[in-house]
């Protein structure tokens, strides 16, 4: 059972690097003790995921935070992936995206998200959604023990 006490590793996927900042800022800002790895396609995720192309060294992520609009693989196409590999389908994956379209939500849930996020513009709201993922995913749920 994770605790708030057992620090997480979370790999964002985005390709934004503006987003990106605003997520550090919010681990930092929240004092989130995990420690977030980020890669910035959907290839890269893949090679982060399955440790290779230069991510030998990879952590198993315990939560997933995937943008959907991503260069190489979309996040849809990396959502899919992941949800179809039994190796990764216990994975929470939490869709954090600009998007509010209906079928984007629709399609994430088909494909097994664990939840859909749309990011807000302002900073504030942006620290306080990202604040909210961490405390129910690190607080509330419990996560699958690592290794099992």
């Amino acid at each position: 059972m994770t605790t708030p006490a057992t620090p997480i590793d979370v790999l964002l996927v985005e390709d934004d690097p503006g987003d990106e900042l605003m997520t550090r800022e919010a681990f930092e800002d929240n004092k989130i003790g995990n420690t977030l790895h980020v890669v910035r396609d959907g290839e890269e995720a893949l090679d982060f995921l399955y440790r290779r192309a230069g991510h030998a060294e990879a952590p198993r992520p315990d939560l997933i935070l995937l943008d959907l609009n991503l260069p190489k693989y979309d996040g849809r196409q990396v959502l899919e992936k992941i949800k179809s590999d039994p190796e990764l389908s216990d994975i929470p994956v939490v869709v954090l995206t600009t998007s509010a379209a209906e079928e984007d939500i629709l399609r994430s849930y088909k494909l097994h998200a664990n939840a859909y996020v749309t990011k807000p513009v302002d900073l504030d709201q942006f620290i306080a959604a990202v604040r909210q993922i961490d405390d129910f995913f690190v607080q509330v749920v419990r996560l699958p023990r690592r290794g099992f």
